[in-house]
């Protein structure tokens, strides 16, 4: 019984911070583009940075598409396809 009691609880607890444990990881992976991104700013320039980095929305890849194909321009067949790649790959 007491055996049973304790997974039980045990998954109750996974169940209830199984979202959070998701959102710190993707802050904490967001946390490190910007930081790679930031390069050699210093001082209140890379806090800057930083700040619009982190609080910059994430892209739909519906959006993402739109943005990349007003990028393409008038490029056609293979240059295209490598850009578009590239482009939606970043």
């Amino acid at each position: 019984m007491k055996k049973t009691l304790a997974v039980s609880l045990t998954a109750m607890f996974l169940a209830c911070t199984g979202p959070a444990l998701a959102a710190e990881n993707s802050q904490q992976s967001k946390m490190t583009v910007c930081n790679k991104e930031a390069g050699d700013r210093k001082g209140d320039e890379r806090k800057a940075f930083m700040k619009s980095c982190l609080s910059a929305k994430k892209m739909t890849q519906q959006e993402k598409m739109t943005a990349c194909n007003k990028e393409a321009g008038a490029k056609k067949g293979d240059d295209r396809k490598a850009f578009m790649k590239s482009c939606l790959s970043s």
